[in-house]
Order: C-alpha cells, then structure tokens, then sequence
C-alpha cells in the first residue's frame, strides 16, 4: 500500500522492486491529488489506484488504501522506497506478533541510523527537537535514547516505533484501533501514534533486519515551504502531546513550542534571506501559546485555528 503525492520521480522504482520482490503482494496506490504526472504512471500497471481530488493526508489516505483490500496483512511502503529483498519474514512476524518493519538502508547502502527505528518520543526528547539540541550535540544521553543510537540496527527484535516508511501490519490491528487517526493532518506522528496504539492494545513491533529496503528520504516533504513543514509538524507534535503526555507534559511542550519559536524564526530570516518566517512562527506562537493557556488542556489541538 502506497501513498502518492507527486511522486512521478520515484513510484515506477517502488513498483518494479515490488513485483520482483513480492509479486504475490496485490498493490494498491492512493494518490493524494498530484499535480505532477504520477498517475499516468500507473496506467497499464497492475496497481489499484485510489486518485483523490485533495491532499487529505497522509493518515487518511492509508486508511483509504486498506479499507480498498481485504488482505490479511498490509504492507506501508513510501513511494521513495525500494524493496531490495522477499517481505516473507514481515509477513511470518507481522502473524506472530501483530506488526513489523524492516531495515532502511540509504541509496548507499547504509543504514538510516535515527530514522529506521526511535523509541516512542518523551516530551524531553521533544524539547530537545525544538532547541535544536539533538541536532548540535546527536551523541547526548536524550537523543541516543530516542533515536536507538544504543542499538544495532542488524540487531532484531522489539522494538517501539519503526518508520511508517517501511511498516507491516496484520489487519486485525488495524481494524482494533480504528486505523490511523487523521486528525494528524496532512503529515507527522501518525505513524507514531498508530504504534503507540497498538503497543497500548497488546500488540508488539518487531524488527527484522533481514528485510531490507533503500529509501531515498524526504521525497514528498521537501516539496514541501519551510513554513508549511514547520506548521505542520508543529501542530501533529501538539496533537501527539495531546493524547499520550500528561497534561503537565503537554503544556511544557507547549510553551517550549513557544519559546523555540524566536530563535527559530531568527535563523529562518537569516538562512532564507526574508521576513516570510516571522509570519510563519507568529502563527504557530499563537496557535501553541492558546494551548498553554486553554484551560481544555490535553486533546484541546485543532489544525483549524
């Protein structure tokens, strides 16, 4: 199951590994209203395509996907990923335990250390984020715990939160939690969330590195403004704050949200050379400042505001 949005550049690469490597996997493809020619990419394929006439995102463009099949077990792959080996040991684990993932490799073929696998993220290592400290100093304490920098990534086993890049799960999952929750919208910590679920639910994630995709990375968002990126990760880092921190967590990250919004906007107007992000991070100090203050608290996150 494959979500679009422009990904001309990269689906017939996704597709063709998935023939070769899982030709018993029916495909199904829900574009989210591109505006490239990625569906004309699909023409003559044996792909089922969903075209939606918006972006709806990409939580509910999954649960379209699924919802479109009766398979046993579904398959997430970006359209920047390329199966490299057989999904059979996803399938046999993603049985046993309920869901898996394999390992991401870069167009290298290294592995994508930080980003394959994280463990859920604590609202320390959230601020961390907003302060840009795990980008200045990778190797703190916070970060290796986030990020799974203790752990091998030829390693298998449990694990919390693999990338939704590369994810399997048995249908029964997602059908207990109700899919994906597409309120996080359009992108950002629905995958995580969905984990954080189904872990809540009973169900265990494991890894399996023999499995093995590359994954070109940032395809979709780097087509992205930096404004709307930082917006939009914002707001679904609130919404996943909302629903599984405590309400005193939540509001220090909401302020953290406000307070890393200056030098952030600072660097914006230096690195693009415009007055654009001032705009940009006084919406989001608003958006996370009426957060802080709402007396709703937990689950008061809205992308309409």
């Amino acid at each position: 199951m494959i979500v679009t949005h422009n990904s001309e550049e990269v689906i017939e690469t996704c597709l063709e590994a998935l023939n070769k490597m899982a030709p018993g996997l029916a495909q199904i493809v829900v574009d989210n209203a591109s505006t490239d020619g990625t569906l004309q990419r699909f023409r003559g394929g044996m792909a089922k395509v969903v075209a939606n006439h918006e972006n709806r995102g990409f939580a509910a463009a999954v649960n379209q996907g699924v919802a479109a099949t009766d398979a046993e077990f579904v398959l997430i792959l970006n359209p920047d990923v390329k199966l490299l080996t057989s999904v059979d040991a996803l399938v046999e684990a993603s049985e046993r335990y309920g869901l898996a993932a394999g390992k991401l490799t870069d167009l290298n073929g290294r592995s994508q250390t930080g980003f394959s696998l994280r463990r859920f993220p604590t609202a320390t290592a959230l601020i961390f984020e907003l302060f840009g400290i795990n980008r200045l100093w990778p190797s703190n304490p916070v970060n290796r715990n986030y990020r799974y920098l203790d752990r091998s990534l030829d390693e298998p086993g449990s694990v919390e939160q693999p990338a939704g890049a590369f994810l399997m799960f048995r249908r029964e999952v997602w059908e207990k939690l109700h899919g994906f929750d597409e309120t996080f919208q359009p992108i950002w910590f629905e995958d995580v969330d969905f984990c954080r679920r189904a872990i809540d639910s009973g169900f265990e994630i494991q890894y399996v590195p023999q499995v093995v995709a590359s994954h070109r990375g940032g395809h979709s968002i780097g087509r992205l403004g930096r404004g709307c990126r930082a917006w939009y990760w914002c707001v679904s880092l609130l919404k996943y704050a909302s629903k599984h921190f405590s309400p005193l967590a939540y509001r220090a990250l909401c302020g953290a949200v406000v307070l890393s919004s200056f030098p952030r906007m600072v660097a914006g107007m230096i690195q693009q050379r415009s007055l654009e992000p001032i705009l940009v991070y006084s919406r989001i100090v608003r958006y996370a400042g009426a957060r802080l203050v709402s007396s709703r608290g937990r689950g008061a996150v809205s992308t309409n505001s």
